[in-house]
């Protein structure tokens, strides 16, 4: 197989599950080279599958061109989306026969599926256990009593500076709070009341998609996820974060962020960011408690989060997604949340209830280890493809 690479973090589980299988793993790294144009990774493309013939072509999200150049060519492309909204699955050819489109959200997969029925499947993520079991073997030390581990995206939070109406900007911002109050999750509330005056003032030509080459008219999804979800995330993870901070007091909640903390509360203990592959395990495993919030762009899915702290053994409470309940019992693998107060009171049990707590991260590690790994992930594409090839 070739794996078309672009720096992904997710990449590495990923080729070393291909290879567990006995696959060899041709890495195309052009996506990583920014200066390269796509004519040089279309040829790049071309001439490794006239080199090595591949089974497929890999790559984790989707890139148009290399459906196309795979269409011409008569291979296979199977990719996998990790991200959501990856807007470029709307594009003209997720139509091509040779694709098999795997995506974690099914309400993503649900608005694309009818375009190739035949190439579009659902498939949630999976848990990293190979490598977080050989790099964290059995220590149990807490550090942590509550942690949360993410970006607060006020660095990169295209809201602030978005240049419309005053008024406009207000009816926004009730929207985007009246969707965190109503709901934990996904944007369905913002999407039955945008007002299409609302976006008419708001340049889409900085935007990397022309709507002629889309199978849909992707200006509204694009104004939501590129300026109201991040923003949103801004608000509830500051709101969430503050709120058990004035709960537990000082000293128990850690913040590990490369974000701006202005606005976080100072009992707050604030660390740096750390690294995904090598040290956030580490914080996982040696937290009580671990904090999810999911961003609202992923509407009903499970994140990659939540499969990672699992994988490491580590308890998890987050907010409640629709497809939690489809892998997970809660209260037995994993908890939730669906508001403010409801997160403070399971904040409070949990630090006071050891044994309940712990038996509850155990569960959810033998859960995922037995059914939700990524080397099964893998098993479940190949057998998409290898049966499209029969």
């Amino acid at each position: 197989m070739i794996f078309y690479r672009y720096n992904s973090v997710c990449e590495p589980d990923y080729i070393d599950a291909f290879k567990g299988m006995g696959i060899n793993v041709i890495e195309d790294d052009d996506g990583m080279d920014n200066s390269l144009n796509i004519s040089s990774k279309i040829h790049k493309i071309g001439e490794l599958i006239a080199d090595y013939a591949p089974l497929f072509i890999f790559s984790i999200n989707y890139f148009p061109f290399i459906s196309i150049i795979c269409d011409k060519l008569g291979v296979i492309y199977m990719a996998e989306t990790v991200d959501c909204p990856v807007f470029e699955i709307y594009h003209n050819s997720i139509r091509n026969k040779n694709n098999r489109l795997f995506l974690f959200d099914y309400a993503q997969y649900l608005s694309i599926k009818d375009y190739n029925s035949e190439g579009t499947f659902y498939l949630p993520l999976g848990s990293p256990i190979e490598r977080n079991s050989r790099l964290l073997g059995d220590e149990n030390t807490y550090l942590y009593d509550i942690s949360f581990i993410g970006s607060l995206y006020n660095e990169k939070d295209p809201f602030l500076s978005l240049k419309i109406r005053s008024d406009k900007k207000m009816n926004l911002t009730d929207l985007m709070e009246k969707q965190i109050q109503n709901s934990s999750f996904g944007i369905d509330y913002i999407n039955s009341n945008l007002r299409l005056e609302d976006i008419e003032d708001v340049n889409f030509k900085e935007s990397l998609f022309d709507n002629a080459d889309m199978v849909i008219n992707l200006d509204q999804s694009v104004f939501i996820n590129n300026y109201l979800t991040y923003h949103m995330a801004y608000l509830e993870r500051t709101k969430i974060l503050n709120s058990l901070a004035s709960e537990m007091g000082e000293g128990v909640v850690h913040l590990f962020t490369r974000s701006s903390t202005d606005r976080i509360d100072p009992r707050i203990v604030k660390h740096d960011g750390v690294k995904t592959l090598t040290e956030m395990p580490f914080v996982f495993r040696q937290s009580k408690i671990n904090i999810n919030t999911t961003m609202r762009s992923i509407q009903t899915g499970i994140p990659q989060r939540v499969w990672d702290i699992l994988s490491c053994r580590g308890f998890v409470l987050t907010n409640y997604q629709p497809e939690i309940e489809e892998y997970f019992e809660i209260g037995k693998h994993i908890e939730t949340y669906e508001n403010e107060e409801e997160l403070r009171e399971k904040v409070k049990y949990y630090l006071e209830h050891d044994d309940e707590r712990e038996k509850i991260a155990r569960l959810g590690f033998e859960e995922v280890r037995q059914k939700h790994t990524i080397i099964m992930r893998t098993i479940s594409m190949i057998k998409a493809v290898t049966s499209f090839i029969g």
